[in-house]
């Protein structure tokens, strides 16, 4: 709840001179087995949302809560002892995987590690399997595999705890095309399996609909549309997110689309405009988006948008 993450700008001497605010003041729900995708330009701050989440960096500011406890404040001991449950796969699958271990050691470790088992290698094994790789995998080195093979290897790393929370960072955006629909519908047939709940981030709107059960749209550190899925594509109620669906191609020449078309640059995170921060862009803008800042508002039916226009 209200979580912010500001990072220092340092100067001479190495004092702070300024602040970037990657996150500033973002507030989500996500229950069991839910899916929350979150979108938006590179630089909104969507990989830093996940990783605070995470406490892979320190909130500046806010509370998370994780399976009804308050991870916030709690020391290095008791956090690690959380660590199994939560997870994360990282976006690039080619600097994700140690490339000195085995397959078989880069799985079996978050194992050892948390689980203490002796059938660790048991446990690989299936895991392996589990995602789609032959056993014999396990006895090769991460450069032998392509780019879908080594996220699936990651997969099962992130599995291997038996998390019930799994952060996804763009985790296809580095793949071919014909390889990204086999790692999505792998990452949703396990949230079914294995009953997880994820926070999928992503640019492609095109795969957040596909495996989302909601969607939170974010803008230079803020949420500025969150709601179901349907409401996201069908009722977009933000300039900004209207823009972002204009945005994705469409394989027909009579379509037409670019109703609501961005100008100029995203605003830096290290001084956002006053007001609304969309509105150096906005082609709606009023007067009062320039000195207001709006608030998430609920429309209805768990759909909320940070706007004057709707306001």
């Amino acid at each position: 709840m209200n979580l912010k993450k500001y990072f220092p700008i340092r100067g001479l001497l190495g004092r702070v001179t300024g602040w970037v605010k990657a996150v500033d003041g973002v507030s989500f729900n996500i229950y069991e087995r839910e899916t929350l995708g979150v979108v938006g330009e590179s630089g909104c701050g969507k990989t830093t949302l996940g990783r605070t989440v995470l406490r892979l960096i320190e909130p500046t500011e806010g509370i998370i809560i994780f399976d009804g406890k308050d991870i916030t404040k709690l020391n290095k001991r008791r956090l690690r002892s959380l660590r199994k449950d939560m997870q994360i796969v990282f976006q690039d699958p080619y600097w994700s995987l140690n490339p000195t271990m085995l397959v078989k050691d880069i799985v079996a470790e978050p194992i050892e590690e948390h689980i203490k088992s002796e059938k660790a290698e048991e446990r690989v094994v299936e895991l392996l399997r589990l995602v789609g790789l032959p056993e014999d995998a396990m006895w090769r080195y991460p450069h032998e595999f392509s780019g879908g093979q080594r996220q699936r290897i990651a997969i099962a790393r992130a599995l291997s705890t038996n998390p019930k929370f799994i952060v996804f960072d763009e985790p296809t955006s580095f793949l071919d095309v014909s390889v990204q629909a086999h790692i999505i519908n792998l990452i949703k047939e396990l949230q079914q399996k294995l009953n997880l709940t994820y926070m999928f981030i992503s640019h492609n709107l095109g795969v957040v609909q596909h495996i989302s059960s909601k969607i939170a749209v974010m803008y230079v550190g803020k949420i500025v549309e969150m709601g179901l899925v349907d409401q996201i594509f069908e009722e977009p109620l933000h300039p900004y997110t209207q823009a972002l669906l204009d945005a994705i191609p469409v394989p027909d020449p009579d379509v037409q689309k670019g109703q609501v078309l961005l100008r100029g640059r995203v605003p830096s995170p290290e001084k956002p405009p006053q007001g609304c921060r969309f509105h150096t862009r906005c082609p709606y803008k009023m007067e009062i988006c320039t000195k207001i800042e709006p608030q998430l508002l609920d429309v209805g039916k768990l759909h909320k948008v940070a706007c004057h226009l709707i306001s």
